[in-house]
């Protein structure tokens, strides 16, 4: 494939988004809720796309298929838990929802600081989600700094990837907010997941079909086929690597965000189906990509790489592997634009109001909106480190957010929480997680992750044993929202029946 041909693709590429962005306007958002939140009337279908498109991103194409590519079968283990994590939504999805519609909250975060009557605990829990996903986004714009460098054989260097990502990251985010982020997603999610299908069949094909390339693999790779396999998945190592992706849901504010948006409950329902269903299809399709590389190219020094090579080889025809190339790049820019627009809430939302004394809802969005560039520069300096491996780096950053995973769940499940056992879990097991990424140190071979969220458990239990709890805001917030989701379910059961009847 030619320089040329890629710098084509990714023209189409950007006006297509562009146009559609800008359709997605419906008039001029002039509030928070508008602006971050559409109005809470996003249509399910709409909504599982671009849950999908926001959750797998770079990670899957590059992450996930280089993940397999230096781990095995391990991989899609690892990568199935998220998909059972993902029924935590059942639980706190409604919830979420529930108390976004009765006490009009735009981010996770100010659900917090209310429910446990403490402006601190917003602040913080926002500062650690930006200070952990900043990491996770760099992780997106570097999977598109490697595929255009390697798709274009170098001529379009992987600092010019980063910058082009970033940039439309930052245009597709500041044209209508989420409406535009949700509607590119929409598109970019079909993309992906009807181009990768596509071309992994005929990568297949290319090889001799399905039989013939698992008898290769179990031929000449058996260990990519066996847990530990070549000895990157023992215990420690996949426990590590999959206990931040259970509660990914529920500890990734521009994920649980999401649960603010949906219209209804049915269109909740049609979101979280529709992203199970897309979700197992790329799964799948991430693994064969790895397993691909694995028996085409067996010898590859970085394995974010095997997606790359593989699309720039003889195995995939051109305008199919081009095509297949922009779907990768819009999976990584619809992840970076959903959480620069969630980081930008969460700090005009729950530092600048609780630190500004006349914050009104129209200063914060121009402070979210001023905001945006500047996450979005953090996040470019940090991909130019260039660190190896896609999927580890974002379990990575995702173990960061883990520590924040207890709180949430006293928000609705534990009236005794308080907010100096929030604030002390999660500053010092946040403190724990960054000492041991940084050192790089796993006591006895378990990551920051596992300490991290072992440590904020107890210490969130610890300390609001002995502390002071908001008892009269819990026990109202608690009580109203059970007995509005149990009339909820109550009004869906009768209207089903009556549809049968």
């Amino acid at each position: 494939m030619t320089a040329a041909m890629v710098w084509w693709g990714v023209a189409i590429y950007v006006i297509v988004s562009l146009v559609l962005a800008y359709y997605s306007r419906t008039g001029k958002a002039v509030d928070m809720t508008d602006y971050f939140l559409g109005n809470r009337k996003m249509g399910g279908f709409v909504s599982a796309l671009s849950y999908s498109a926001t959750t797998y991103s770079a990670f899957m194409l590059v992450g996930l298929a280089g993940l397999t590519y230096a781990g095995g079968v391990g991989a899609l283990g690892f990568e199935l838990i998220y998909l059972a994590g993902v029924s935590l939504i059942v639980f706190f999805g409604p919830r979420f929802w529930l108390a976004g519609k009765k006490y009009g909250y735009v981010t996770p975060t100010e659900m917090l600081g209310d429910r446990y009557n403490s402006k601190a605990v917003a602040v913080v829990t926002s500062l650690a989600s930006c200070i952990f996903l900043i990491p996770y986004s760099a992780v997106q714009l570097t999977g598109v700094g490697y595929l255009l460098s390697s798709m274009s054989d170098n001529v379009i260097s992987f600092t010019t990837g980063v910058t082009i990502a970033a940039i439309l990251a930052i245009v597709f985010t500041m044209i209508a907010g989420i409406r535009s982020v949700m509607w590119t997603d929409a598109l970019q999610a079909i993309v992906m997941i009807v181009t990768a299908t596509l071309v992994v069949l005929i990568v297949i094909s290319t090889l001799g079909g399905f039989g013939t390339f698992f008898n290769t693999l179990a031929t000449d790779h058996p260990g990519s086929l066996a847990v530990p396999g070549k000895g990157f998945f023992s215990f420690p190592t996949f426990l590590s690597l999959t206990l931040p992706w259970i509660f990914f849901c529920i500890s990734n504010p521009q994920v649980s965000q999401r649960l603010y948006m949906p219209a209804s409950f049915s269109s909740m329902r049609r979101m979280l189906l529709g992203f199970l269903v897309f979700g197992f299809i790329y799964t799948l399709v991430s693994i064969i990509w790895g397993y691909a590389a694995l028996i085409k190219f067996p010898n590859l020094e970085n394995a974010d790489l095997a997606t790359p090579t593989l699309l720039s080889s003889d195995v995939v025809p051109p305008v199919l592997a081009l095509v297949v190339m922009l779907g990768i790049m819009a999976a990584a820019i619809s992840t970076i634009d959903s959480i620069i627009l969630t980081l930008s809430s969460l700090i005009s939302r729950d530092v600048y109001r609780n630190a500004a004394k006349h914050a009104t809802d129209k200063r914060q969005l121009l402070v979210g909106k001023i905001v945006i560039p500047i996450i979005t520069i953090l996040a470019y300096l940090f991909a130019q480190l260039q660190l190896d491996l896609i999927a580890v780096l974002s379990v990575s950053a995702s173990a960061g957010l883990l520590v924040i995973v207890p709180a949430y769940v006293g928000v609705f499940f534990w009236k005794r929480g308080t907010a100096a056992g929030v604030l002390t879990s999660v500053v010092l097991s946040g403190l724990l997680v960054a000492f041991l990424e940084l050192t790089k140190i796993k006591p006895f071979g378990y990551g920051s992750g596992v300490w991290g969220f072992l440590l904020s458990i107890v210490l969130f239990i610890a300390v609001s044993a002995v502390t002071s709890a908001p008892t009269e805001k819990a026990n109202h917030f608690i009580h109203d929202l059970n007995s509005e989701l149990r009339n909820k379910k109550r009004k869906t059961a009768l209207s089903n029946h009556g549809k049968i009847v």
